[in-house]
C-alpha cells in the first residue's frame, strides 16, 4: 500500500457535507436550549471582573506586550536565538514552506 494512498470516506464530500450538517444541527439544539430571560443593553451585558467596578473601554486596554511580559522574560535566550533569523518578509516564510514541503514529499515518495 502506498503511502499517499488514502481510503475513499476521508476524502467523500458527501461525507462532510453530512458531518457538517450533523454538527450544525447539533449547534442550533445546545444554542436553542439557552436562557430566554437574557436581554441585551441591560446590567446582564456588563463586565463582571470578580466586583470590581469595571474601567471604560478606553482604560481596559492591555497591551500583549504587558501580558506576555514574564513568558517572554523567562525565554528570553530561547527567543534572541529564535527570532535572528526571522525576517518579516512574507517571501521568505512562503520560500521556506515550500521548500519544507518539497521535501516532504520526495522523502515519501523515495521510502515507497
Amino acid at each position: 500500500m502506498s503511502v499517499l494512498t488514502y481510503g475513499y470516506a476521508v476524502w467523500s464530500p458527501i461525507v462532510w457535507l453530512v458531518a457538517l450538517l450533523v454538527l450544525a444541527v447539533m449547534a442550533l439544539y445546545v444554542r436553542s436550549r439557552g436562557q430566554k430571560r437574557y436581554k441585551k443593553g441591560t446590567a446582564q451585558t456588563d463586565v463582571f471582573i470578580s466586583g470590581i467596578q469595571v474601567p471604560p473601554a478606553e482604560q481596559r486596554h492591555i497591551p500583549a506586550h504587558n501580558i506576555y511580559w514574564g513568558f517572554f522574560e523567562a525565554l528570553k535566550g530561547f527567543y534572541s536565538t529564535i527570532m535572528r533569523p526571522h525576517t518579516g518578509i512574507i517571501n521568505d516564510y512562503i520560500l521556506w514552506m515550500a521548500a519544507v514541503m518539497a521535501i516532504t514529499v520526495l522523502v515519501l515518495v523515495m521510502v515507497n
